[in-house]
């Protein structure tokens, strides 16, 4: 199942880098979190039932103060984390960034009650950003912090009030997915690529449509490699 959603988020990942149509990006972007979302969730259980070996010193996690700030050139242009992860539990919400490079006095972040906007500068030549305008509910800023690992980043929202989060955002999109347990995740990504096809403009039709063959493709030289 982990495989399948992987080479899901991964088709899906192509496709939003090909859509033009803001409505179109909005959708596929909507899908490529909850999908990143459910393998976290499974990873995290895969990592809780493994015993892990003790961490280096270079795989120790930095802590990075909010206070502390990057000088920033008002004139830099940055690439938006479009898609990244999150998982929450009563007191904290963590967001889950996959970028590899990253230096910590290289980062920028500005946290708020209702938002957040992180800022990683000179990965791998380029700056990117990871910012929500609009947090489904209050953060204390102060507490909030960005702990940097080799392969990702992991920005911690300390809640104001305890409790469950439906959403990440203030407003649920209506078109996201029901990632209820006894709901196959499939249906949705099937639900949302019909969306597409059906509101795309004339070149996201052909990408769809050859996605799709592609797929199809890869289904039949597997099964034919299971008769051999």
């Amino acid at each position: 199942m982990a495989e399948e959603l992987a080479l899901d988020l991964e088709e899906l990942r192509q496709l939003h880098s090909s859509a033009k149509r803001p409505r179109i990006l909005s959708l596929i972007s909507s899908e490529i979190r909850s999908l990143e979302k459910i393998l976290q969730l499974q990873a995290s259980k895969e990592d809780g039932n493994a015993a892990a070996p003790p961490p280096t010193a270079s795989q120790i996690p930095t802590p990075i103060s909010t206070s502390v700030k990057a000088p920033i050139n008002p004139a830099l242009n940055y690439v938006s984390v479009s898609s990244f992860g999150w998982d929450q539990d009563m007191d904290k919400v963590k967001i889950y960034v996959f970028l590899e490079g990253v230096e910590q006095e290289k980062i920028q972040t500005d946290f708020k009650p209702l938002s957040f906007d992180v800022k990683f500068h000179d990965v791998k030549g380029k700056n990117y950003r990871c910012a929500v305008p609009k947090l489904n509910k209050e953060i204390v800023p102060e507490k909030c912090k960005v702990v940097v690992k080799p392969t990702r980043v992991i920005i911690s929202l300390f809640k104001a009030s305890k409790g469950d989060w439906p959403d990440l955002y203030s407003k649920e999109d209506k078109l996201k997915p029901n990632l209820d347990k006894e709901q196959d995740p499939m249906a949705g990504i099937m639900d949302l690529m019909k969306n597409m096809y059906e509101e795309g403009d004339d070149e996201m039709k052909r990408t769809i449509a050859k996605a799709w063959t592609d797929a199809r493709s890869v289904k039949a030289e597997d099964a034919l490699k299971s008769y051999r």
